[in-house]
């Protein structure tokens, strides 16, 4: 099969690729970059999307089709504005999308849409899930039925904000030789609408079995999380943020700890760097953005695949994008 690592869509600007395998067929749950004139900065004003667009293909060979707005902010009565990076899960019969949004205390919540087919429409719950908060939701259905819910984003995603359980306007990161401010994970409850029980910060450990420090920026866990199963074990990877790796660690349960292992992908034209892993067919693909299409804006994105490749003790081999 030959390398896809050229946009999927050029007609709108996507980002952050949910991608997934529903009936043999492939879709991807990006976000929708709005063109504008605004500048960055890093609470992440910039990105300003709206509304949910979703991919498919019947193939990885096939063309990749927009099926059209499947969910705009408008019709969610609690967001005020930012709709982020999604994800979407099936189960009982009925396709989840979730969703990162600012209610309208600006706090960002997690939203949970639903709807019988898999690129919509998808009709929102009143309300978002009680007790989440921060960015970047990742849903992961375990081989026994049981599914969780993964996401947390530092900076413009507030994840530092809750270190207390609380949001604190002036929450800051960990101080650089203290444990990072890990993501949240928790279980999900049969409706796929609420959380079963806790939720709780995801513990990143090094080969030494400590936990990953703030100041470690090639390792710590800034945002974009996501889960999946090889070989029986789980597969938590991130994105670092600020040294913009996709990395990932290693664990026996699906809510960790983990043990970090290594990278996936380099950095990419852009600062943000988001990506999910998916298999399809035996073989393993990594989807991800960069800022091809509009040579370096970094809130006008592109979504991409990839090959990815495992040795035979698991670890994964590192792809560097543009060789």
């Amino acid at each position: 099969m030959a390398e896809q690592r050229r946009p999927l869509v050029s007609h709108i600007f996507t980002a952050d690729p949910s991608a997934h395998v529903f009936n043999d067929k492939i879709y991807i749950y990006p976000s929708h970059d709005i063109p504008h004139d605004g500048e960055d900065n890093d609470d992440g004003d910039e990105y300003r999307m709206e509304d949910y667009h979703i991919l498919s293909m019947d193939n990885l060979e096939a063309e990749c089709v927009d099926n059209g707005e499947a969910l705009h902010m408008k019709d969610v009565p609690w967001v005020s504005k930012q709709m982020w990076a999604p994800d979407a899960a099936y189960k009982n019969g009925i396709y989840y999308l979730y969703f990162p949004a600012r209610d309208k205390d600006g706090i960002f919540r997690i939203g949970v849409a639903t709807s019988d087919s898999p690129v919509g429409p998808f009709k929102p719950e009143e309300n978002y899930m009680q007790g989440t908060f921060s960015i970047d939701p990742a849903v992961f259905v375990d081989d026994d039925g049981r599914a969780y819910l993964y996401n947390g984003g530092l900076w413009g995603g507030q994840l530092e904000k809750w270190k207390t359980g609380k949001f604190d306007p002036n929450g800051s990161e960990n101080a650089k030789d203290e444990p990072e401010v890990g993501p949240m994970v928790g279980e999900l409850a049969e409706n796929m609408l609420e959380l079963k029980g806790s939720y709780d910060h995801i513990k990143i450990l090094d080969e030494n079995g400590k936990e990953i420090l703030a100041g470690d920026e090639n390792r710590r866990y800034f945002e974009d999380p996501w889960m999946h199963k090889y070989n029986g074990k789980y597969y938590f990877s991130y994105s670092t943020g600020t040294t913009h790796f996709l990395v990932y660690a290693v664990g026996d349960s699906p809510v960790g700890p983990f043990t970090y292992q290594g990278k996936i992908l380099e950095p990419v034209l852009g600062w943000t760097t988001h990506h999910s892993i998916m298999e399809y067919h035996g073989k393993w693909y990594l989807f991800y953005h960069d800022c091809e299409l509009s040579k370096g804006i970094n809130h006008r994105r592109n979504v991409k695949y990839t090959e990815l490749k495992y040795r035979e003790d698991g670890s994964i081999i590192t792809i560097e994008p543009y060789k």
